[in-house]
């Protein structure tokens, strides 16, 4: 059958670039899990306070995300193209509105950290922990506002492995200090929460280092800063036009998915314990589509910008097969360690039977989720046409999703597991249009430019 034929050297070069994604992923993963396994055995305060100071990590790994999704737009379509000044030119755009924002939550956080922390609490207790935590964390915002954008440009040009080599230099690090400066070994003093941000800031210092070292050798772009920051006002109207409503949708998208968390919150406990867990297991199982997703962007930006449009053509074809064929394997196998996952939960008799159910419809809605992933954030970005995510975005999670699990959790007060049904029914909503658009070829267009 054609639908399960793929020509070999695209599988090469798509799984080439999707398994340092996948492991890199994997790996932040870890450090995250990491903190919370070592806070949790200082105490419950430390722990709260670390996530809720975690929040302004959460806005700006929105930005961040976006960031690099507007990166990869152009710097893929250039790197095709064989333009690599311009791509240099691409890194100063990004670094510009990364550093910006970076460096705001930065001096936030030194300056008033107990403002910042009251945002998400006023509880005495959580308030002082939260203070020292972002007072020590907040050197790693400007240490990624610089490395992110970097690595985001390095993996347009097919360099996907240094993001993984850098991951594993930090969970190393990030664990590592973790142990020493949280419990105080080696006759170091115990700092508890402060040793967390302590190490977090030394691992983004470390990674920063690192890139650094890898862009005084590399030969994609100019080592000239002068020139990376002389931007033509043609590529600033392109990066606009282009990337800015990428970026939007991405950070409307976080927040859409904040808001069902929130919506879950208020309903009872049980409910939040059975997400939390499905979230996490959920994340888990998708690691590898949406490596797919993310190696679909770069390779398809490449093709389009070396102007071979037929090709790109037959090219997200075989990606949206091989995304159908392997979210179709992830939900069968979510469905079968749904035993091993109830089993291995210690939640309440109601949670568990949540649980059971959450189970089950996520085994469905992340095959909507990765197809809309691969299709809007994907195909559609590669040829710059960023402003159908946004509208779909809009008008399904805002104009719809997020409405409707209000009403339904505080004024119709439906059962919370039909709440949570609701709010997996958004992806589900826009994909006939996604697949309308992708059928009709519009998205497919070389956005590169020539410069003097």
């Amino acid at each position: 059958m054609r639908f399960f034929s793929f020509r070999r050297h695209f599988l090469h070069s798509l799984f080439v670039l999707v398994i340092p994604i996948v492991i890199q992923n994997l790996i932040t993963t870890s450090v995250s899990l990491a903190d919370v396994v070592m806070l949790g055995r200082v105490n419950q305060t430390v722990l709260s306070a670390a996530s809720l100071a975690g929040q302004v990590q959460f806005i700006l790994n929105m930005v961040y995300f976006g960031v690099a999704s507007a990166l990869i737009i152009l710097a893929a379509q250039y790197w095709g193209k064989g333009d690599r000044r311009t791509i240099g030119k691409i890194l100063g755009i990004g670094l510009i509105v990364s550093m910006t924002v970076s460096t705001f939550f930065c001096l936030f956080a030194l300056i008033a950290p107990g403002r910042l922390i009251r945002l998400w609490t006023s509880m005495p207790g959580l308030v002082d922990a939260g203070k020292d935590y972002l007072r020590f964390v907040a050197l790693s915002y400007f240490f990624s506002g610089i490395t992110q954008p970097y690595l985001a440009v390095m993996k347009s040009c097919g360099r996907v492995r240094l993001p993984m080599v850098i991951s594993i230099i930090a969970l190393v690090v990030n664990i590592g200090l973790n142990a020493v400066l949280i419990f105080g070994l080696f006759g170091l003093p115990a700092l508890g929460i402060r040793g967390a941000a302590i190490a977090t800031s030394a691992a983004r210092g470390v990674e920063l280092g690192v890139c650094i070292f890898d862009f005084c050798r590399q030969k994609i772009i100019t080592h000239s800063l002068r020139d990376i920051f002389a931007i033509p006002r043609e590529l600033v109207h392109d990066f606009i036009l282009y990337c800015l409503p990428a970026f939007i949708e991405d950070v409307i998208w976080g927040l859409a998915s904040n808001m069902t968390t929130v919506i879950m919150g208020h309903l009872n406990a049980d409910i939040v314990a059975a997400n939390s867990v499905v979230t996490v297991v959920r994340n888990l199982i998708t690691t590898f589509g949406y490596g797919i997703s993310s190696a679909a962007a770069i390779i398809l930006g490449n093709t389009i910008g070396s102007g071979r449009l037929p090709e790109a053509k037959e090219e997200a074809s075989e990606i949206v097969r091989a995304c159908i064929i392997v979210s179709v394997i992830e939900g069968a196998f979510l469905l079968a360690i749904s035993p091993i996952v109830l089993a291995a939960s210690n939640l309440t008799a109601r949670a568990a039977g949540y649980l059971r159910i959450m189970l089950f419809i996520n085994s469905v809605y992340q095959f909507g989720q990765l197809l809309n992933t691969v299709l809007i954030a994907s195909i559609f970005r590669c040829g710059g046409k960023t402003k159908v995510g946004l509208i779909m975005d809009i008008f399904c999670m805002w104009c719809y999703m997020v409405p409707v699990g209000l009403l339904a959790a505080f004024v119709w007060k439906l059962p919370p597991i039909i709440v949570y049904t609701i709010l997996c029914t958004d992806e589900f909503a826009k994909l006939p249009y996604a697949v309308h658009y992708y059928r009709s070829r519009k998205w497919l267009s070389n956005i590169t430019r020539e410069f003097a």
